[in-house]
């Protein structure tokens, strides 16, 4: 028998920003509804080289930004249909949450590998900006965007960023560091580890049960060798108008990378993503320079604050899977409703601080389940790494699971 390598017939689905060759290519919007590229994203074809079996395209919301284009489905969730699957990369986290999949490429430019692995109780992994090619993978904004693995484990995480990483001629933004082999480094344990915690930044507006899971999360993690150290981000770093400008600079990259439809196509865009895209177009150079100076700050900011630690814990997102208005995912924001997309403002704005600055400053992220509600609801924790260092962030990741069971739960679908 002929041996492709580590995914050898492992069944594998991407996420519908990523090109394949002769098959559809819609980035959830109606614009490309008949787009088919003629060669794959490099991400693709690492996976195929690596002897993945690619089972389709999973749905996005339009864009890859928080609203679906009305001519989509919208993934369910299989925790409960009623509940809030994430996004954009809601059809990533369905298909690994429900077993559709043993794995899938995800993106992330403001919390969408995140969003969905919190929701879907699954495992995000988040790879430092330029880590992973993005040569093929239709853009939101560039400058922000990340593409990532999604799985049920942390060992399979480390076995697709190990497939999917590394230099790529066709992407000059894709780092040349070289690959470690993140899997053989798995079981080296973390003793000496040191993680930071900051109580403040890790509980207020967080949900009590997540609260709670994240600092027994850190006694298992203690156990396992790790040091806990106290830190603080700053405040002002993460205060709300620090990341706001984060709209600012992902609007108008997203509408410098859909000049040749928007608006001249204007009205095959859904509305959600309509809107987004004439905010986006009404974005001054001076505005955007302002957005590009508070990313500099906060990203300084974090830098300093964390320069002690080898990793940050903290949550995901700020709460458990929750219901929202299905119908809501179609149209724009509704300033009298507080919400976007079906979900409450006042959630973005609780989970954006654990989303967004890393987002601003490229450092990796894994995200994986931590406990359960009463009601059996997966809650989740986030660890972030200084960039590159997805190595420490995928063993302390392996540590935790060995300790715990909470990777092993599924929803009964």
């Amino acid at each position: 028998s002929r041996y492709l390598g580590p995914l050898h017939g492992v069944p594998i689905a991407v996420k519908d920003l990523c090109f394949t060759a002769g098959v559809r290519t819609t980035g959830g919007s109606a614009v490309r509804r008949d787009f088919v590229p003629t060669f794959d994203a490099t991400v693709v074809q690492r996976l195929e080289t690596a002897g993945a079996v690619l089972l389709g395209k999973l749905a996005t919301t339009e864009g890859a930004m928080a609203g679906y284009n009305p001519e989509f489905e919208v993934p369910r969730n299989p925790w409960g249909e009623e509940l809030w699957p994430g996004v954009s990369s809601g059809g990533s986290g369905v298909g690994v949450g429900g077993g559709l999949c043993f794995a899938a490429l995800g993106t992330d430019t403001g919390g969408s590998i995140r969003y969905p692995s919190g929701m879907n109780g699954i495992v995000g992994l988040k790879p430092t900006w330029g880590r992973v090619s993005r040569y093929g993978v239709l853009d939101l904004a560039p400058s922000l965007d990340h593409v990532g693995p999604m799985t049920r484990g942390v060992a399979d995480a480390a076995i697709v960023l190990r497939a999917i990483a590394g230099a790529d001629p066709d992407d000059p933004t894709a780092l040349a560091d070289p690959v470690p082999d993140y899997v053989a480094d798995l079981d080296r344990g973390i003793a000496g580890m040191r993680i930071g915690y900051d109580q403040r930044y890790a509980t207020e507006g967080v949900a009590p049960a997540l609260a709670s899971a994240i600092r027994t999360a850190l006694d298992v993690l203690e156990r396992q060798g790790a040091k806990i150290v106290e830190v603080e981000i700053p405040p002002r770093a993460i205060e709300q108008n620090a990341l706001l400008a984060w709209q600012v600079l992902c609007a108008a990259e997203a509408s410098a990378v859909h000049q040749a439809t928007y608006p001249s196509q204007a009205e095959s865009y859904g509305p959600w993503f309509r809107f987004w895209l004439g905010f986006g177009a009404s974005v001054t150079g001076a505005q955007y320079a302002a957005a590009h100076r508070q990313r500099l700050e906060t990203s300084g900011a974090i830098r300093t604050a964390l320069r002690e630690v080898d990793v940050l814990a903290c949550p995901t997102v700020a709460t458990e899977p929750f219901p929202y208005d299905r119908a809501g995912v179609f149209v724009p924001p509704d300033s009298a409703a507080a919400t976007s997309a079906g979900v409450p403002l006042d959630w973005f704005q609780r989970s954006s601080r654990f989303t967004i600055p890393w987002d601003y400053n490229g450092w990796p992220t894994l995200s994986m389940p931590c406990g359960a509600t009463a009601e059996g609801l997966p809650l989740s924790l986030q660890l972030v790494g200084h960039p590159l260092t997805e190595g420490t962030l995928l063993r302390a990741g392996h540590a935790y699971e060995s300790a715990t069971e909470w990777h092993r739960r599924h929803p009964a679908v």
